[in-house]
This record gives C-alpha cells, structure tokens and sequence, in this order.
C-alpha cells in the first residue's frame, strides 16, 4: 500500500451529503477512484460500512491480506459505521494502526457517474474508538460524529417479572480506564474519553470542529 493519493484531493472537493443507509454488520469492499484516464492502474481505497461487530477486525485484516496483491490499493479506509462493539472497534482501530491506515469519515458515492465524490458519513457511539486507530484521522464537515456511554445489554431470569428479561449495564469504571489508556496510546486526549462516559447513554454527543481540533481526534482536510 502506498501513501495518499492526491486524486483523493479531488474526491473530497466534491464532496456531497446524503441520508445515511439502515446499518448492518460492517462490511468491506474496494473502491477505485477513477479520473484523468488513469485506467488499470486508478488507485483504490477500502469502504468499510456496518455496525462493528467481534468478528469485524479479523475480516478487515482477512480483506487487507487477499486484496493487497494487486498493487493499486492505498492505505486508506473509508469508514462510515454506527457503533457496535467497545472492545472490537479498539481492535479495529488497533489494526487500522498496525497497518499505518488513513482513515476518512465518508462513503464512496452509489452514482456511479459522480465517481470523483464521496458521501457524507458517520461515526457514532464506539466507532470512535475504530477511528481513533487511524495513522491519519480525516472528518469533513459535512460527516458526523458522534458519543455516548457505553454500555451492553444482559438476559437474566427474574421471578418478579415472569421470566426472563433484558437488562441494560453501564460500566463502573473499568471501561473508562481501559478507554482512556488507549486514547492515550493512539495519541487522543483522554477528555474525548470522559466526555463520553459523562454523556446519556440515550443520546449523542455531535462533537463540533472544535472539539474534534481540541481533543486531536482528526483534522476536516487531508
């Protein structure tokens, strides 16, 4: 994989907004950026959309590994995710390090005759910790992102309620701690951290061009 194109200049000049699609598990596929009769050798760039799930970082890594030989793919991600797992979008994240990964908030566009735009994306809830990973961080102005607490969900029997019910848990402290350890280590204030662990699990906190300059999270531009 080679460095950043400067075709990708051009996709982000036109950049366009749109809804945003149902979310499912996170999936990967290539995406050439075509332009100036490039032809076979146009580069491309991995879009990873979905929900981040525990299976994710191994089919990212399993992706890289059969898609590397061709020799056009740039060390790029596309990432435009709703949440999903704490501990595998640090895995993520972990990886697209590893890997000295550029990652970009956007999609490719679907238009296929608009193949010099990308399309607004997103990054909610522990997507963020995916995109923490990232050599370079890029959030153009038109995507969003976004935290909360975290939590997880548990099934537990309960007489009193007739059987089984679902319960929602919030971390004690042990999640902040390990949060914050790796914000640190992928050089991102740790108060990004605790800003989220103070926010309602039940809403989103859209971080603004400051917030995102202050904590060291990404820049709007490449």
């Amino acid at each position: 994989m080679t460095k950043l194109p400067t075709l990708l200049l051009a996709c982000l000049a036109a950049f366009i907004t749109t809804a945003s699609a149902h979310a499912e598990t996170m999936s990967f596929r290539l995406a050439t950026l075509t332009a100036g009769g490039c032809g076979a050798q146009c580069p491309q760039v991995i879009a990873a959309q979905g929900e981040i799930g525990e299976a994710t970082p191994d089919s990212f890594l399993a992706f890289v590994r059969e898609n590397a030989r061709g020799g056009n793919l740039r060390g790029i991600v596309l990432l435009d995710s709703p949440g999903g797992k704490v501990v595998a979008s640090m895995e993520l994240g972990q990886a697209f390090r590893k890997l000295g990964m550029a990652v970009i908030v956007a999609r490719p566009a679907a238009d296929q005759s608009r193949t010099m735009a990308l399309v607004s994306g997103r990054c909610y809830s522990a997507c963020v910790y995916a995109l923490m990973g990232g050599r370079k961080r890029v959030i153009p102005a038109q995507s969003s992102v976004g935290v909360h607490r975290m939590f997880n969900y548990s099934t537990n029997f309960d007489m009193t309620e007739g059987g089984f019910v679902r319960e929602r848990n919030l971390d004690d402290g042990g999640m902040l701690q390990t949060l914050s350890r790796y914000a640190a280590l992928m050089g991102i204030s740790t108060e990004l951290v605790k800003l989220a662990e103070r926010t309602s699990p039940d809403r989103l906190y859209m971080l603004t061009s400051a917030d995102i300059a202050r904590w060291r999270l990404g820049s709007r531009t490449l």
